[in-house]
């Protein structure tokens, strides 16, 4: 489909709005909370400045490059000087010129996901890792940067050892990175956008072993009341430390008068979910943890069965990657030589990490 803009002395579309641009342009304006606000969007001073297309072929979408022109902010139109926009006809469009630091530096966090699913039998259904690495570049005039990888392609080409290398699928990759270099010898080469980016992406096939392993114990008196004992332990190399762990386990729905005893951290009941939340600041690996619950039940019983949901846990392990993914080498290719800072951070985390209860 296409909208009009309002205000526009012709009929024609101002903007094609399938999907993607949708998604686009709710990066660049926001979303409109109020009437006031969309018709600060669709104002018709703004109407040349939120086109994306020029007679059916698209110029830009790069939110980054739209937030330049697309402003809340009233622009009086001088005719006869429209500027084209140099970003867009840039050979390198999603990097401005003319850009300036104090202190150049370029950060890259190596970010592994991890989705668990375990069965009632506590058998692993299925456990994949995928991992985003974002980056962030604050540098004056970075011409070319190379990164280096653990890559078994690349060690199988020069008949390293394989032992601690890792097998990347499912490649990703920012428009920015030089692909033909990749396939030719494995080299991350690419001219950084300025600010935070998504460099690429990857996906792990191999089995992962489950990071914090819960085991459960929920006893049901009918009429009664019902007690929950959760065991957590960390299964991740003891000098290495889960952060913000949060342990979300399910109560019935007709439960009250929660009691709760832990051996680190603190529960709480959120009835609205029906479940209690134990969370943990600070857990490091190999120790393990005890949570016990202890909740009233009304005298009359639903005549519906419930079900019972997974435990779901959540959790942070930094300087620590779940395939053994490293950065070799990263450099800066720059011919005035000023100096830059590369920085590297590992991050663990969960993704759908779900244990099923009997």
């Amino acid at each position: 489909g296409a909208g009009f803009c309002p205000g526009c002395p012709s009929s024609r579309p101002a903007l094609c709005c399938g999907p993607g641009v949708q998604w686009r342009m709710a990066q660049v304006l926001g979303p409109c909370t109020r009437m006031g606000d969309q018709e600060k969007h669709l104002a018709p001073g703004s109407c040349h400045r939120i086109s994306l297309m020029d007679f059916g072929f698209p110029q830009t979408t790069d939110s980054k490059i739209l937030q330049e022109y697309i402003t809340q902010q009233g622009n009086k139109l001088e005719t006869g000087k429209s500027r084209v926009p140099p970003t867009v006809t840039n050979a390198v469009s999603w990097r401005s010129e003319g850009i300036k630091y104090k202190k150049n530096e370029v950060f890259i966090d190596v970010v592994e996901s991890v989705n668990l699913l375990v069965n009632a039998n506590a058998a692993c259904c299925s456990a994949r890792s995928w991992a985003p690495s974002s980056s962030r570049c604050s540098c004056r005039a970075c011409r070319s940067l190379r990164l280096g990888l653990n890559d078994r392609v690349l060690f199988e080409l020069t008949g390293r050892s394989k032992s601690k290398s890792v097998e990347l699928e499912d490649v990703k990759f920012h428009q920015c990175v030089r692909l033909s270099r990749f396939d030719n010898d494995r080299t991350i080469s690419f001219i950084p956008p300025d600010g935070d980016f998504e460099l690429m992406s990857y996906r792990l096939n191999t089995q992962v072993k489950p990071l914090i392993w819960i085991e459960s114990v929920i006893e049901k008196f009918s009429h009664s009341r019902v007690e929950i004992m959760v065991k957590a332990k960390g299964q991740f190399k003891k000098q290495s430390v889960a952060n913000g762990v949060e342990i979300s386990v399910p109560v019935p729905s007709d439960a009250d008068s929660p009691r709760f005893k832990t051996s680190v951290g603190s529960a709480k009941y959120v009835p609205e979910k029906n479940v209690v939340i134990w969370s943990i600041k600070s857990f490091p690996g190999g120790k393990e943890y005890l949570m016990r619950a202890h909740f009233g039940l009304p005298s009359v019983e639903k005549e519906e069965v419930e079900g019972r949901p997974p435990i779901g846990v959540k959790f942070e392990i930094p300087y620590f990657t779940v395939s053994g993914i490293q950065v070799r080498y990263m450099k800066i290719i720059e011919k005035s030589g000023y100096q830059a800072l590369p920085w590297v951070r590992y991050i663990t985390q969960s993704g759908d990490y779900q244990l099923r209860t009997s």
